[in-house]
């Protein structure tokens, strides 16, 4: 039985439809991210991974293996080529430093790359407050951040990288006499690089060592001369941030031994991923990754004659 009640309030729902917008089918898509940054504590340490954006590349064409081989391991994990490959970097602030860890793209490949200043500025800090920035490698997307129209990104950040990478990348000599397919990554670097330098804040990396209280530089050459990767330490909670040691999970965790055609020195990457995945293995570290899906966080399992990469959960810092 329709009480009063009950046709008052049907009146009333037919009357608000009346003036509601059309269907929200309608509405416009808007097609844009929630802002590309994490957050997850190492101990006393906050760590921001923070999204530089995401290129297309032709991984099947880039690995060294056979590309049915490439297609067929891509196509089974639901991955298609060209592969969307994510370009990460982290913040680390250790409660007395800030501390930037690679600076993505800036302008040199494209709208869909050189977001990581926006997405910084999205997760509470400006560039003012970086105190220090360490490069693991002088490849454009990974220095490409540090310099706009000549001038620097960072203007208070001492710029630290190998001195090997140094040597090799700002070296005009060695551009040169480089491959045809590597000439085109000394450029960036120089005009990246060179700002600092010029003020007087670059300080190359000669040696294994503690750069500041919890932060260790580690040299890891193969992909670069002087490709370096970071240990981060807090309370006894390790985290190793290991540059372009692996570009796609999916290949290179089964099969280690699979390099890139970025690598100046295959043998030497292949090597240098072994003995850093072995260790971060056995220790149970936290890892981060400057090209494995964002946040490009998560911990390393042997696995047969390879590793399985386990991504972190989700943590919402309280």
């Amino acid at each position: 039985m329709i009480t009063a009640l009950s046709r008052s309030l049907l009146a009333a729902a037919i009357a608000t439809a009346a003036i509601l917008p059309a269907a929200q089918a309608a509405a416009p898509m808007v097609k844009t991210p929630a802002p590309g940054y994490a957050r997850v504590m190492l101990g006393d340490f906050e760590i921001t991974p923070l999204s530089d954006g995401t290129a297309d590349l032709p991984m099947d064409q880039l690995l060294k293996q056979p590309a049915d081989a490439t297609r067929a391991t891509l196509s089974k994990n639901f991955l298609k080529l060209p592969l969307e490959t994510s370009t990460n970097a982290f913040l680390v602030n250790t409660g007395s430093k800030l501390v930037l860890v690679d600076t993505g793209s800036g302008a040199y490949f494209g709208p869909t790359l050189g977001k990581l200043l926006n997405n910084l500025k999205a997760a509470g800090y400006q560039p003012e407050q970086v105190d220090e920035i360490y490069i693991t490698h002088m490849h454009p997307d990974h220095v490409g951040g540090l310099a706009a129209d000549g001038k620097r990104v960072f203007p208070n950040a001492t710029l630290r990288a190998a001195k090997a990478d140094a040597d090799y990348w700002l070296n005009k000599a060695n551009e040169a006499k480089a491959p045809a397919d590597k000439k085109g990554f000394f450029g960036p670097a120089q005009a990246s690089i060179t700002p600092y330098i010029q003020a007087g804040k670059f300080k190359p990396i000669e040696g294994d060592g503690e750069l500041v209280p919890g932060i260790t530089a580690l040299a890891a050459p193969g992909h670069t001369p002087g490709h370096t990767i970071y240990q981060v330490q807090s309370r006894g909670q390790k985290l190793l941030l290991i540059g372009d040691l692996i570009h796609v999970s999916t290949v290179q965790m089964d099969n280690p031994q699979v390099t890139i055609g970025f690598d100046s020195d295959e043998k030497a990457a292949y090597a240098a991923r072994k003995k850093n995945f072995d260790q971060a293995a056995k220790e149970g570290e936290l890892v981060g990754a400057g090209h494995l899906q964002f946040p490009g966080l998560g911990h390393l399992v042997v696995q047969g004659k390879g590793y399985r990469w386990v991504p972190v959960n989700y943590t919402q810092v309280r």
